[in-house]
């Protein structure tokens, strides 16, 4: 496949774990020396999977793909909590599921589908006052959040092996799936966090047809030989 970089391309990127979705921007920038180019949807460092970037004219689709539907797998450690929702921070308490039966995990689960009201956690980049919830957060100050109308698809739960659940969504732009495992957590009455994510669909696009970072350094640099080799 021929790659046009520099006039616009839309790059289907497997993100890695730990990197945020700029180190990856900036990773492939810096790869395909290509000034103009932006992601469509943020990941979580935390989270890995699909993250579309955009270079050249495709940047002016990056809110269209914004708006699609997406799609998400992962697990959901229940009976604790974390101040970030998710591995970012630990653990803050623990509570018995000895109780809950896996009727009552799949019951809490579909309670959230449709459209429904969802608080960001405060461990997120929405803006509060004119600063990210992220800093004000780490810096242990309060901070007040709106809740958002979001829609959830589909909340299947796929397996549940003691405390961990694994899980697949279908959601709207805008869903936090922090807050879903969190809301999960507090609708079972026992606590909840995200405790891994992978974002496998925005839209039509996939995560089976992403890039990695070294595929993206390998067209590279078979473009530069067959440059260096046409001069």
């Amino acid at each position: 496949m021929t790659y046009n970089f520099e006039a616009g391309e839309i790059l289907l990127v497997d993100k890695p774990l730990t990197w945020t979705s700029f180190d990856v921007v900036k990773k492939v920038r810096n790869t395909l020396r290509v000034k103009k180019i932006g992601h469509a949807g943020t990941l979580d460092p935390l989270a890995s999977g699909l993250l579309i970037l955009c270079t050249g004219k495709f940047t002016k689709r990056i809110d269209e793909i914004q708006a699609q539907e997406k799609e998400y797998t992962g697990t959901i450690t229940i009976g604790q909590t974390t101040p970030s929702y998710d591995l970012e921070t630990p653990v803050s308490e623990s509570r018995d599921i000895s109780h809950l039966t896996e009727e009552d995990i799949r019951a809490a689960a579909n309670s959230f589908v449709g459209t429904i009201q969802q608080i960001p956690p405060i461990y997120s980049a929405v803006m509060v006052d004119g600063k990210r919830a992220y800093d004000l957060a780490r810096k242990g100050k309060e901070a007040e959040l709106k809740a958002r109308t979001v829609t959830i698809k589909a909340f299947d739960i796929t397996g549940i092996a003691g405390a961990v659940v694994s899980f697949k969504v279908i959601c709207s732009k805008g869903t936090y799936i922090r807050s879903l495992a969190h809301d999960l957590g507090q609708q079972l009455g026992c606590g909840a966090h995200l405790s891994s994510l992978v974002r496998t669909r925005i839209g039509e696009y996939r995560l089976e047809d992403a890039l990695t970072i070294e595929d993206i350094q390998a067209i590279r640099k078979a473009q530069l030989e067959a440059n260096g080799s046409n001069s």
